[in-house]
């Protein structure tokens, strides 16, 4: 119980995350952010 005292911000901000991420993955956004993701590390990379 003192660990949930003494981190409640941090512990908010998790389940924040969690439930954005839950979203995005219900609307299938998921594959969009992959593209992108890949996209930009080909582009650093130089092979793209």
């Amino acid at each position: 119980m003192n660990f949930v005292r003494r981190n409640r911000i941090a512990l908010l901000v998790c389940v924040v995350a969690v439930l954005c991420l839950a979203w995005g993955v219900m609307q299938g956004q998921e594959q969009t952010v992959f593209r992108k993701a890949v996209n930009i590390c080909m582009e650093c990379i130089g092979l793209g």
